[in-house]
């Protein structure tokens, strides 16, 4: 038996249910979880946006009926008609705000795959996009990136001002989040000299566009500009929260005292093989009367003395996390400490010398209100004992101490933590030539401690741990103890079942 074309040989037809009152058994079963269309359209105004849109914007094709395949003769011409004429796209009855919102649902790492299906989903994207570093100048430069993306609020451009080949595999990273790429003809002059920097005239420009583009900016990353670009950044981005300025010195900083909102600030002064630029107590004063919202700081290969810290802690009240790296202050500068009244983190990172003349203890002062000291690849050693001890006389009411990596630690210089009465937690890591001897009598000291942290000190010895010790490890809230790979070994084999018969470490800890 034969059929016209387009119609269905073998309908079906609902009669009615003789029943209406018996239940459907569908109903009894469990709620189906929730699909993906249901989570998009879970919201009904939307819905109701979507199909009036494309009530609205109904194509030709659909609702032509001489063009409906239903109403084809043949085979051939539904060919014809697919050949003729392609299918409307379905998404372009929805309207940019609802595809936002849609796009804004899934992973981040799907926006550069769903930017290339066409040109509106390209812009879309671009809107979507808000934190950017900027590889290639020329785009700034161009105008090209306000019209890829429209808002922007986290930028960094320091890649972009540096002239670098790009096609090297090799690429240098800092401590402080720069990198670059540089080719094998590397001269010992450093990675990086004068003339790969982009002009800071040039520099300021690109500022200035940013600045007007981007009035809404919240976070910028900028290099080497000037007092001009960064006064463009101030006064039209009234919003600005966190700038971070390297190679940048003393009388560029006063293009940043009309942002009285700035609350995070970093300030690179010189990175060895990179540039070098000078912030000294002229640029940390300017700073500090200029931005007296600060709640944290962070001084990376700057100059300064006990002036330009003063100035910091009289005039940023509101200041509660200091950290200086690589720094080069001169000697007596822990003594202004004490005008942060109200620092509650104290960072030190790769320092040479803590302080090297930090005077008489009376003059020291102290924070009264600091909770954490870090110290991170730091040199404590026996000739700069001096400078140790000053920092935990200023930090004496310090909770939580954190020694990392730091070169030098003996025994005799981690003695002068004694002083810190309130401790609650302290953490030890890669200080290789601190012994159980000088742990113990510094902690047993401590009255208040809850938390001990010793990992890779390969001088502390398991075998060494004494009854007074073990007892203090029983009352602890927490302990992480892997000195060194020896005592790796027996968590192992405790925890795998394995080398039940001894283990000179638990039986320490029992005895």
């Amino acid at each position: 038996m034969s059929h016209s074309p387009g119609r269905n040989p073998n309908p079906s037809y609902n009669y009615p249910d003789p029943n209406p009152n018996r239940r459907n058994p569908r109903e009894t079963r469990r709620a189906r979880a929730l699909s993906l269309p249901d989570i998009f359209w879970k919201d009904q105004e939307v819905l109701k946006h979507v199909i009036l849109k494309m009530q609205l914007h109904q194509s030709p094709l659909s609702s032509s009926p001489s063009h409906s395949p239903t109403s084809c003769s043949s085979f051939s011409d539904l060919t014809a008609l697919s050949l003729d004429q392609s299918p409307p796209d379905p998404t372009s009855l929805l309207s940019d705000h609802i595809l936002l919102h849609i796009f804004s649902q899934l992973p981040v790492s799907q926006y550069a795959s769903n930017s290339l299906v066409c040109r509106r989903w390209l812009y879309l994207h671009g809107r979507l996009v808000q934190p950017l570093k900027l590889l290639d100048w020329t785009f700034l430069d161009s105008g090209r990136l306000f019209r890829r993306f429209a808002n922007i609020s986290d930028i960094d451009i320091v890649r972009g001002c540096i002239r670098s080949n790009r096609n090297s595999g090799i690429v240098v990273t800092t401590r402080k989040a720069f990198s670059v790429h540089i080719d094998s003809q590397y001269s010992g002059n450093g990675c990086v000299v004068k003339t790969d920097f982009l002009p800071t005239p040039m520099i300021d420009r690109g500022l200035k566009l940013l600045a007007e583009s981007y009035p809404n900016l919240r976070r910028l990353v900028a290099f080497g500009a000037s007092e001009d670009g960064l006064s463009c950044v101030a006064n039209e981005c009234q919003i600005l929260q966190e700038l971070e300025l390297h190679c940048c010195g003393d009388l560029s900083l006063r293009g940043i005292s009309a942002c009285r909102n700035l609350q995070i600030v970093k300030l690179i002064g010189c990175v060895d093989g990179f540039y070098s630029s000078v912030v000294s107590d002229i640029g940390l004063t300017i700073l500090a009367q200029g931005c007296t919202r600060l709640v944290r700081l962070e001084l990376c290969g700057c100059e300064g003395s006990y002036d330009g810290i003063k100035a910091i802690g009289q005039c940023c009240q509101m200041l509660e996390e200091l950290t200086l790296c690589d720094h080069r202050m001169d000697g007596g500068w822990l003594a202004a400490l004490s005008y942060c009244r109200n620092l509650k983190t104290l960072r030190l990172e790769s320092c040479k010398s803590i302080d090297s003349s930090p005077g008489p203890d009376e003059h020291l002062g102290s924070c009264a209100m600091l909770e954490s000291l870090h110290l991170q690849r730091c040199q404590m050693r026996t000739r700069d004992e001096r400078g140790v001890r000053a920092l935990f006389s200023v930090c004496r009411d310090v909770r939580e101490i954190v020694l990392q990596d730091c070169w030098g630690l003996e025994n005799e210089v981690f003695s002068v933590a004694s002083i810190c009465r309130k401790v609650k937690l302290l953490s030890l890591e890669g200080c290789s030539l601190l012994t159980v001897e000088g742990l113990e009598s510094v902690i047993l000291s401590w009255k208040e401690l809850q938390s001990l942290t010793v990992i890779s000190c390969n001088k502390i010895l398991d075998s060494e741990v004494t009854p007074a010790l073990s007892t203090l490890f029983s009352v602890l809230k927490e302990l992480k103890w892997r000195p060194d790979t020896r005592s790796l070994l027996s968590i192992s084999l405790a925890e795998s079942g394995l080398g039940k018969k001894g283990g000179r470490f638990f039986k320490s800890l029992k005895g």
